[in-house]
């Protein structure tokens, strides 16, 4: 229980600076030259725009995390019903944490970085550091993070980086048609990078082929009970002690890298693995978010 506690505790806190970071790079490099965020915060970001242009709305003060708010609140409707109470919780947790960052964290009035396309690579690794740290530990930023998990476990094509791409490319034509097309272009090239961060640090997305080499017959057992993975294994022959090995192999995805690691120091300290990141996954193999 002590554990668990602890556990969820560090994931809260990454889910802190995840929103602090994602929300950094909006409001200190994106919104400062004029560009807009993908999913709900940029909807709102553009109807905070279209607010300005016409109400007298109050100065150090951004609307959009407010806005953005209100427009997750069906998705975490979706969230609750898809995937349970503890991504529910930590969500809720992630969107309540972005609209504080959102509403206090100022936005310069004179950019830290005046040129668009560095505005863009700086903001993006920012703000996809973010996201991956989020979905890494367990929750999402809401929005485009809660439909990118769904048709994640739909279909085992998509991914949280590239269904985000997807929506924000109809959210961007919207743009281009309401501002000029520059800040269209630019804003998907922050996109762009934004989601190949994110990518990089949700390690549910990348697969892990292992091999490992063991004297203990019941070794396979481990990573069955544990683990919940299928394992193929079978009996062979030590080439330089010519004694009895068992070889066994299962794909996981590298999120359970470190759990499967910790069991065979538990288990048997001795033996020997092999770990090859990347391999295409055909048939019955359940993508875990």
């Amino acid at each position: 229980m002590q554990q668990n506690y602890h556990r969820e505790s560090v994931n809260y806190f990454w889910i802190t600076i995840g929103s602090l970071l994602f929300c950094a790079g909006l409001n200190l490099f994106i919104v400062p030259v004029g560009l807009y965020n993908g999913g709900t915060v940029g909807v709102s970001q553009i109807i905070r725009t279209l607010l300005q242009s016409r109400l007298d709305l109050p100065t150090g003060f951004d609307i959009a995390g407010i806005l953005n708010l209100l427009l997750n609140l069906p998705l975490l409707v979706l969230a609750f019903r898809q995937f349970g109470r503890p991504l529910f919780l930590k969500t809720v947790y992630s969107v309540l944490t972005q609209t504080a960052f959102f509403s206090f964290l100022p936005i310069p009035a004179v950019p830290i970085l005046p040129d668009r396309l560095t505005a863009c690579i700086i903001g993006g690794l920012l703000a996809g550091a973010g996201v991956g740290l989020t979905l890494r530990a367990g929750g999402s930023g809401g929005g485009n993070d809660i439909i990118g998990l769904y048709m994640a476990k739909k279909h085992e094509s998509f991914s949280v980086g590239r269904m985000t791409l997807i929506i924000n490319g109809i959210i961007y034509f919207i743009c281009a048609l309401l501002f000029e097309l520059p800040t269209a272009l630019y804003s998907i090239i922050y996109s762009a990078v934004c989601a190949l961060v994110t990518d990089h640090f949700h390690l549910q997305n990348i697969n892990m082929n292992v091999q490992i080499f063991t004297k203990d017959p019941e070794l396979y057992q481990v990573i069955l009970q544990q683990l919940g993975r299928g394992v193929t294994y079978w009996k062979a022959v030590g080439g330089y002690t010519e004694t009895d090995t068992y070889v066994i192999i299962t794909v996981i995805s590298k999120y359970e890298i470190a759990p499967l690691r910790q069991m065979l120091l538990e288990k048997d300290p001795n033996a020997f693995m092999i770990m090859s990141e990347g391999p295409d996954v055909f048939g019955n193999f359940e993508k875990r978010l």
